[in-house]
């Protein structure tokens, strides 16, 4: 079973940042797939960003120019990189590790962007 914890989630001013890290307990190369969602109280969970194999990222449009994702290998470690943060940015961040016919998710982390 892997396992995911995320990390570096917080209470933030609006136009803040924060870094989130998401440690994987196997190498994160044997995935098809590591991104990042997201879940307000009372919405669906939505993707914020992804990077599939080769290194190739996708971002919601909410969070394009704000957000960045990357990670490393060497750590098993996926990071998401958030700046000019909003207050509709506040949910529970998860992290999802992805292959052809499995998925695992971590437990998530609270990100509150707030004044």
């Amino acid at each position: 079973q892997v396992q995911l914890v995320e990390s570096g989630g917080g209470l933030v001013q609006p136009g803040g940042s924060l870094r989130l890290s998401c440690a994987a307990s196997e190498n994160i190369l044997r995935f098809n797939a590591m991104g990042w969602y997201r879940q307000a109280p009372g919405k669906q969970r939505e993707l914020v960003a992804n990077i599939i194999s080769r290194g190739i990222t996708n971002y919601a449009g909410s969070v394009k120019g704000r957000f960045t994702i990357s990670s490393d290998s060497a750590k098993n470690t996926v990071y998401l990189q958030m700046n000019s943060l909003k207050p509709e940015d506040t949910a529970v961040y998860y992290c999802k590790a992805s292959g052809y016919a499995y998925e695992y998710w971590g437990q998530g982390t609270q990100v509150t962007v707030s004044s």
